[in-house]
């Protein structure tokens, strides 16, 4: 058989498979002749793969398995099955061993050319990402980051033993779960575990029988109680506790006692989920109890990283976190000031405002107050915003360095000044106003009248739909910062403060394509500050091909997802959280991946600059 009469054949067979058949002539033909063919007979056993040169398998003829390095069986493959594509998906090494059930015929392709599929169809892009999801979803292991039931109970313990022999008096016993803000007590005698001493004793023994607190602990105490082993799961303990109606188990190592569990310490741990943490936020009393709850967000964040998921996932579940503090703070806040004496709209801007926040951001937010105050409305005003800025500084979301706050004067004022500063920036567009463009136009109304928010969003989107003098300005400033690639597809790299060589994921990736979506968003009257959204809602308008909008989509999830989970080993390792990434940290796959992201964005920024600049900048 020539070459080009095998080429033609695999051509043909390629046509009819899913997702090939979505494909253009010339990329059919691209591919057909871009494969490479190989035989593998089952003697061999497993097919050797390359790990270092991961390459997509098509099955041709014969049968495989596919396990992982535990030897549990992940998928089962025959003619026109695919195998091999996660590694070329994530840039991730994979450790699965492919066994040959049946002699076959497989056609590999490499990474280049799988990735200019990709690029030329979209049904083909997507395919491969939703088979490789399924089989995350169907495979994925259980484990304690993901389901909070699985964790080991010796890992819950965070107190020593607290105890007192039967001997003591019930007095005694109460003033210790006081001192200590427990519901029982261990009780020891001899060493030896005799019972326990719970607040429904001291309910239902002592002062429904009413007894005084003169009595011995040995007489009201619960014998024999029943104990689990620190080893255990915590849905093993759940449920011991669910069949014997119980709400405390006392827990044993070898025999000896370490500590005590409560229906309390099983519902702390599953309120590590954000809608746990949610409903807790809404019972907290004072700053303080928040911001010991608030703690909890970095786990979390580190769970939601290693569960690997998608980036804008992660971003909006930390924003609904921070604003049920916020919602929380001014509720307090009028608690202790007293009601409003007029309607007022409590606004995020950047991060919070695009619904992305991540580790380690500040506080931008302002008040919009429905007229002009008095002084003394004023007072009352800036009273409730120091209370609510001091609160998420102690919550971890810092002072904003350039006081873009509701405490700061300037940002905390009537509907009508509001409108005067956008009017200001967008008819006077200087370096400064265009600063402050890329901050403020990301809004969201947190808390309070969504009529006055929404007058001021519909107010600036007819201010600037259309504008093309402010817009050319925004575009140029759009493109004043650029990608870190120089010639020949090379990193440009920066240097942190410590003088490593870096690439900044945030300036110089994410807060790009958010600039680029800003300008094209704001020119059309979109009201979407999100940035995945309004890349969304730019599908099907002329401003914007839609292939380049899928494209600044899939990359904003790429570098951004690299930057939480740089964040997360950052997080792990015990160091300062920063956007800075180390190319030499990640995979060469991970590197040629990123660059294409980057040359997405580069992309990006001279389409905006051809379309709106028209060479002023």
């Amino acid at each position: 058989m020539s070459v080009d009469i095998e080429i033609t054949e695999i051509k043909q067979y390629l046509a009819c498979l899913v997702p090939f058949d979505s494909l253009s002539e010339h990329a059919l033909s691209r591919a057909a002749r871009g494969l490479t063919i190989r035989y593998i007979c089952a003697a061999t056993g497993a097919v050797e793969i390359d790990y270092d040169n991961p390459q997509l398998y098509i099955v041709r003829t014969g049968a495989f398995e596919v396990r992982d390095k535990q030897g549990e069986l992940l998928d089962r493959l025959s003619e026109g099955d695919f195998f091999g594509y996660p590694s070329l998906l994530t840039g991730d090494n994979v450790h699965n061993k492919v066994t040959v059930l049946e002699d076959g015929l497989v056609y590999l392709m490499n990474l280049g050319l799988f990735k200019q599929l990709r690029d030329d169809s979209a049904t083909f892009d997507r395919f491969f990402n939703r088979a490789h999801a399924k089989r995350m979803q169907r495979f994925a292991p259980v484990d304690s980051t993901s389901n909070p039931l699985n964790v080991t109970i010796g890992k819950l313990l965070q107190h020593p033993v607290i105890s007192l022999s039967p001997t003591h008096h019930v007095s005694e016993a109460a003033k210790l779960m006081s001192e200590h803000r427990i519901s029982s007590l261990i009780i020891i005698q001899d060493s030896q575990l005799v019972g326990i001493l719970t607040d429904r004793d001291l309910r239902c023994r002592v002062l429904a029988k009413e007894l005084d607190g003169k009595c011995l602990i040995n007489d009201v105490m619960t014998t024999a109680p029943i104990c689990i082993d620190s080893s255990a799961l915590l849905f093993e303990a759940s449920m011991l506790m669910s069949r014997h109606n119980i709400h405390h188990l006392v827990v044993k190592e070898s025999d000896v006692v370490t500590g005590m569990l409560t229906t309390t310490d099983v519902v702390r741990c599953q309120n590590n989920q954000p809608i746990f943490l949610i409903g807790e936020i809404s019972r907290q009393k004072s700053i303080k109890e928040l911001a010991v709850l608030s703690k909890k967000f970095a786990a979390l964040l580190q769970r939601l990283i290693e569960a690997d998921n998608r980036a804008d996932e992660i971003g909006r579940t930390l924003t609904l976190l921070v604003d049920a503090l916020t919602k929380q703070l001014l509720i307090l806040a009028e608690e202790q000031f007293g009601q409003p004496p007029f309607k007022y709209s409590w606004i995020a801007f950047g991060s919070q405002g695009r619904v992305d926040l991540s580790a380690g951001s500040d506080q931008d937010n302002a008040m919009i107050l429905a007229k002009a105050p008095s002084p003394q409305q004023a007072d009352y005003f800036k009273a409730i915003s120091e209370f609510v800025c001091r609160g998420l500084d102690a919550c971890g979301f810092v002072y904003c360095p350039g006081e873009i706050m509701a405490q700061t004067d300037k940002w905390r004022v009537d509907l009508t000044t509001w409108q005067k500063y956008f009017s200001y920036w967008v008819a006077t567009p200087s370096p400064q106003a265009l600063i402050n463009t890329a901050i403020f136009f990301d809004m969201r109304c947190i808390s309070g009248c969504e009529t006055l928010f929404n007058s001021l969003q519909q107010y600036v989107l007819t201010e600037t739909k259309g504008n093309q003098i402010f817009i050319a300005a925004m575009a140029g400033l759009a493109v004043a910062s650029t990608p870190p690639l120089g010639f020949f597809g090379k990193f440009v790299l920066d240097r942190d403060g410590e003088q490593n060589k870096v690439l900044d994921l945030k300036i110089r990736g994410t807060a790009l394509i958010n600039d680029i979506a800003r300008v094209y968003a704001l020119h059309e009257g979109i009201s979407e500050v999100n940035t995945q959204m309004r890349l969304q809602r730019l599908i099907g308008r002329a401003i914007l091909n839609d292939k380049d909008a899928n494209n600044l989509q899939d990359a904003l999830e790429f570098i951004a997802h690299m930057r939480l989970k740089n964040q997360g080993q950052q997080i792990k390792a015990g160091i300062a959280i920063s956007n800075y990434l180390k190319p030499r940290d990640i995979s060469r796959l991970l590197r040629h991946q990123l660059k294409d992201a980057f040359s997405a964005v580069d992309e990006a920024q001279k389409g905006l600059q051809l379309k709106f600049t028209r060479g002023l900048f």
